[in-house]
C-alpha cells in the first residue's frame, strides 16, 4: 500500500477522492478545508495533508480565501494510479477501461517490438516465466493468481523496451489489469487464444523477431477492446 492509503488522511482521500472522480463535486465547486475537517472528524493538518495530495494529482487547487476548488477533468493527472483506481470504482468505468486500453494498443505493441531488439537474456527468461505462469491459472476460476502473471509480463514488456517513458506506464497498465480483475470485467477463466498469444509475444521477443512480437501484442490488445465490447459496453 502507498503512503498515500495510511493514516488518517489516507481514510479522508478513500472517500474524498472518489467523489470527486465520480462527479459529487462537479469543477469549479468549492470545499472548504473547515467544514471538511469536521465533516472526516479529522484535524484541520490532516484535512490539509490530504488536500496536498489531491493537489498533487491536479483534482483540486488550493487558494488563500477561496478555499479548496475542484479542477476541470480536462486538468486531472490521468495517469496517476490511484486516480485510475478512483475512476475504475466509480460510474465512469466503462469509458475508463476503454480510454486505458487504447492506450495499451497505441503503446504496448510498439514497447514488444523495441523488446525483441533490446531484451536482456534475463528479461526474456522473466517474460518466457511470466508466461508459463499464466498458462498455469489460466483454468479453475484462478483469475487472482493469473492477474500476478499477466501484470508481471506486460511490465517486463515496457522495461525491456528499453523506453524510459514506456516503462514509467507499467503502473497504468497494472492498474487497469487489477480493475479489470476486481470490478469482474473479465470471464472467469481467461481467454485461451489471449493467453497462447502471451506465450508467443514471449517466444518472439527471445527469437529478436520484433515485427512478430508487435503483432501478436497488437492482437492481444485488440482482443482486449472486444472483450470490453461484450463485458463492458
Amino acid at each position: 500500500m502507498s503512503t498515500r492509503g495510511r493514516g488518517l488522511h489516507g481514510h479522508v482521500l478513500d472517500t474524498l477522492g472518489p467523489a470527486i472522480t465520480a462527479g459529487e463535486y462537479p469543477p469549479g465547486s468549492v470545499l472548504r478545508t473547515d467544514e471538511l475537517a469536521q465533516h472526516f472528524e479529522v484535524s484541520r493538518s490532516v484535512m490539509r495533508e490530504a488536500v496536498r495530495v489531491l493537489e498533487s494529482m491536479h483534482l483540486v487547487e488550493s487558494r488563500r480565501r477561496v478555499g479548496v476548488t475542484v479542477r476541470p477533468k480536462a486538468e486531472w493527472n490521468v495517469y496517476d494510479p490511484q486516480v485510475i483506481r478512483w475512476r475504475l470504482a466509480g460510474a465512469d468505468r466503462p469509458h475508463q477501461l476503454r480510454s486505458l486500453t487504447v492506450l495499451r494498443s497505441a503503446v504496448e505493441p510498439v514497447a514488444a517490438g523495441l523488446a525483441a531488439q533490446h531484451a536482456t537474456a534475463e528479461q526474456c527468461a522473466e517474460l518466457t516465466e511470466c508466461a508459463l505462469g499464466m498458462v498455469a491459472n489460466s483454468r479453475g476460476h484462478r483469475l487472482e493468481q493469473y492477474l500476478v502473471h499477466d501484470v508481471a509480463f506486460h511490465r517486463v514488456v515496457l522495461n525491456a523496451s528499453g523506453n524510459e517513458m514506456f516503462a514509467r506506464l507499467g503502473d497504468v497498465v497494472a492498474e487497469v489489469l487489477t480493475g479489470r480483475t476486481q470490478h469482474e470485467v473479465m470471464f472467469e477463466d481467461p481467454d485461451p487464444a489471449a493467453v497462447t498469444l502471451h506465450v508467443r509475444v514471449a517466444e518472439a521477443v527471445r527469437a529478436r523477431d520484433a515485427a512478430r512480437a508487435e503483432e501478436l501484442t497488437r492482437q492481444i490488445t485488440t482482443g482486449a477492446l472486444h472483450e470490453l465490447d461484450i463485458l463492458a459496453p
